[in-house]
């Protein structure tokens, strides 16, 4: 009986791991209970080949706590020949009756957002870093501590 059930514990994680068979990388950072503003998440990339393109995604792991339906980043991105790319863009974070948005059974979501679609990539490595620019209407400073986003990850995926 011990022993069935340890196979079935490895074919099924054997199914999980070729399902992905795609992923270059995927990583996540632990921001605590609430992500601060001056808090830069950095992700050092493995080195990419120039003849694939990839995605890429920025992940990130929210729940209840988390008070807008949208949210704004600030996304560098440095490549090998010592250019950065800075993108500031916003997301969806809830539906129109306020539910999170995302993957997950409980009041913890993950979302996978989608941060460059068929990119030609350079030979060579990449860091990436990801900052919070949340506002709240009619405020000029952004929010300090943002709560309810608990991880941030950056996955980058082969394309067929």
């Amino acid at each position: 009986m011990r022993i069935s059930n340890s196979i079935a514990i490895i074919a099924a994680a054997l199914v999980l791991v070729s399902c992905d068979k795609n992923r270059v990388f995927d990583e996540y950072k632990d921001v605590g209970s609430a992500w601060h503003q001056d808090s830069l998440v950095r992700f050092d990339l493995p080195a990419l080949e120039a003849t694939k393109k990839y995605n890429m995604y920025l992940t990130l792991r929210d729940n209840n706590e988390y008070p807008f339906n949208n949210i704004f980043l600030i996304v560098s991105l440095d490549q090998p020949n010592k250019v950065t790319l800075v993108d500031t863009l916003e997301y969806a974070m809830a539906n129109p009756d306020g539910s999170l948005m995302g993957d997950g059974f409980t009041d913890v979501k993950e979302s996978k957002l989608t941060y460059k679609s068929q990119f030609k990539a350079q030979a060579g490595t990449y860091q990436v870093r990801i900052q919070q620019a949340v506002r709240q209407t009619g405020k000029i400073p952004g929010v300090t501590e943002l709560p309810g986003i608990t991880d941030v990850g950056f996955r980058i995926e082969k394309t067929e």
